[in-house]
């Protein structure tokens, strides 16, 4: 008898599973692929049934981007509108971290002083993953926009000047130059640094439709930095136009506390994603 009630027991726990629906992935999930040369990236979002509007999101690495869907929020928010998300490791992190490094920013610091172009590396591997996605079907090659935070957003800003394929770029509490960081201050190499500002990067940018968002008193990377960065881009983008031009850059400076902090930033990027490719909220 203990016998058959044992097996009844099994079978209805098979016909329950059976039974019951498997749980849908969420859609915000960032999948790893990886290039056929090996390089890695993030995805958030399915494959496409036709080739989607398509966002980098710039920030950590891809194990902390899972960890912290804040840092993806802008990307989750497009999702509905048919929107994919691709998130890349930037340099010294994730897959190319080295041994011994550090999880700040003086690996970066230690990459310049050796004379390692780190953002050329960058760039080419974000170009490559667009080569694929366009390629593939996954990307609408005239849809790509890319964003970032902090460091994501300066190297959000280096991808869209190597690649006018990026129709639009945006950058949340944007590091727009090295130099503002404590970790390079006494670097021997200060001339190439400078030479990697966002500044130096004007020429490459300017009458594309630019969205940075920046705290008020952000001494991490320097408030008055990035809305220097901004009035460059605006003078650069109406040379040669009449003055009452409109220039498509748009500078938020909002008070925070200190680096890094979001508040509505996200929400507000989505929309202003959405009105520049003329989509609906």
């Amino acid at each position: 008898m203990r016998r058959l009630r044992r097996m009844l027991a099994l079978l209805a726990l098979s016909l329950g599973a059976i039974g019951s629906p498997a749980r849908a992935a969420d859609p915000g999930d960032i999948r790893i692929l990886r290039l056929p040369g090996g390089l890695r990236f993030g995805l958030i979002g399915g494959r496409p049934a036709r080739p989607a509007p398509t966002l980098f999101v710039l920030v950590h690495e891809l194990e902390r981007m899972r960890r912290e869907p804040a840092y993806t929020e802008v990307s989750r928010r497009l999702l509905p509108q048919g929107f994919i998300g691709v998130i890349l490791d930037p340099p010294a992190c994730g897959e190319d971290r080295r041994p011994g490094e550090a999880t700040d920013m003086s690996p970066w610091r230690l990459r310049l002083d050796r004379g390692e172009d780190f953002t050329g590396a960058f760039t080419e591997h974000a170009r490559a993953v667009l080569d694929y996605l366009i390629r593939e079907g996954y990307t609408d090659p005239n849809r790509v926009a890319a964003c970032g935070t902090s460091k994501g957003a300066y190297l959000a800003f280096h991808f869209a000047a190597a690649d006018r394929r990026v129709r639009l770029v945006a950058g949340i509490a944007p590091l727009t130059d090295l130099m503002a960081l404590d970790e390079f201050a006494g670097t021997p190499k200060a001339a190439e640094a400078e030479k990697l500002s966002l500044l130096s990067l004007v020429p490459d940018l300017a009458g594309r439709p630019v969205w940075v968002w920046v705290g008020n008193n952000d001494r991490r990377i320097d408030t008055d930095r990035a809305i220097a960065f901004t009035r460059a881009l605006v003078r650069e983008s109406i040379r040669g136009k009449k003055s009452t031009a409109i220039v498509p850059v748009e500078l938020s400076a909002a008070p925070s506390a200190g680096h890094g902090t979001f508040g509505e930033a996200h929400a507000r990027l989505a929309a202003w994603i959405l009105a520049q490719f003329g989509m609906p909220p």
